[in-house]
């Protein structure tokens, strides 16, 4: 007798799914909004010190803050594009489902990582 694989998660399933990422969702979008205003506020040339070693320092560390928050916010949008896709993917019931394998990604993996598209057995493989 044939095996009964699930082959795709059930309605009530995607549906806490889709509550995990939406949440999630949220935040990210308000952590993005928090670094992108720390971006802009970056630009504030106060004349606390004029001293021109400090000055040095400081042009420096708003440099290098400037690339660390880019970076942060490049990474974060990437993060809240997945998490909209993942969302499609609940829309269209192939949510869960890994991309390499066609199995269904360990429920335990999706509340952690709920954008995944790769079991770890697949991920494993690439590595």
């Amino acid at each position: 007798m044939a095996e009964d694989i699930k082959v795709r998660y059930s309605d009530a399933d995607l549906t806490m799914f889709k509550e995990i990422i939406v949440d999630k969702m949220e935040k990210a979008q308000k952590d993005l909004e928090l670094i992108r205003s720390a971006y802009k506020n970056d630009g504030n040339n106060g004349t606390d010190d004029t001293s021109p070693t400090f000055k040095a320092f400081e042009e420096g560390s708003e440099t290098m803050s400037k690339e660390a928050n880019t970076q942060l916010a490049i990474r974060q949008e990437k993060f809240v594009r997945d998490l909209k896709n993942a969302l499609l993917r609940i829309e269209n019931k192939t949510y869960g489902i890994c991309r390499v394998t066609g199995k269904l990604i360990n429920p335990d993996r999706l509340k952690l990582v709920p954008h995944a598209t790769l079991s770890i057995e697949a991920k494993n493989m690439q590595s």
